[in-house]
């Protein structure tokens, strides 16, 4: 009898193993770290010529070159930031 207690018992999952791994603000960080690289790859889309004889200076200007990989780069700062982060609870 006091085995099938004891079988019992370590069969039941204890409060602390329920807990699970990201909370609702990690999930509100990874939304915002995927809108960040959804935003940096749609600034570098363009800049191109539907002419191939015509050369486009504009895919050589700050958006595509400078802004679109910074937000692209930031966005996946963000997504470890979701990753590692812990309630204060």
């Amino acid at each position: 009898m006091a085995k099938e207690k004891n079988k019992k018992e370590t069969n039941e999952i204890s409060d602390e193993q329920k807990v699970m791994p990201f909370g609702k603000q990690n999930y509100i960080i990874v939304l915002i770290g995927l809108a960040l690289i959804a935003i940096g790859f749609i600034l570098m889309i363009g800049g191109g010529s539907s002419d191939p004889d015509v050369f486009n200076e504009k895919m050589f200007d700050f958006q595509h070159l400078t802004l679109a990989p910074i937000l692209v780069l930031a966005g996946f700062v963000v997504e470890i930031i979701a990753i590692f982060w812990r309630s204060k609870k």
